[in-house]
């Protein structure tokens, strides 16, 4: 990376190396930055075209009771396509 051109503040750039089992190290900055503590669990979003992209942890937190929400109507879960059997 060219040091001469100025980088946006709040803009950063890694690398990784992948291993043999194909773990990455994420570098010891990025983890400061973004708080990221051994054992944590990350998202990781995927688009053949644009690449691989490790959103702030939280980002989706709020969609989690959404998609676990029991329905009122029925008392199933939303979006559940299992239906109980009939006794």
């Amino acid at each position: 990376m060219n040091k001469n051109k100025k980088v946006p503040k709040g803009k950063y750039v890694w690398t990784a190396t992948v291993g043999e089992k194909g773990q990455i190290v994420i570098p010891k900055q990025a983890r400061d930055i973004f708080g990221i503590e051994p054992g944590d669990t990350i998202l990781l979003l995927g688009d053949e075209k644009r690449g691989i992209a490790i959103p702030p942890q939280g980002t989706f937190s709020h969609l989690f009771p959404l998609a676990f929400a029991e329905d009122e109507d029925n008392g199933n879960a939303a979006n559940s396509d299992t239906k109980e059997d009939d006794e």
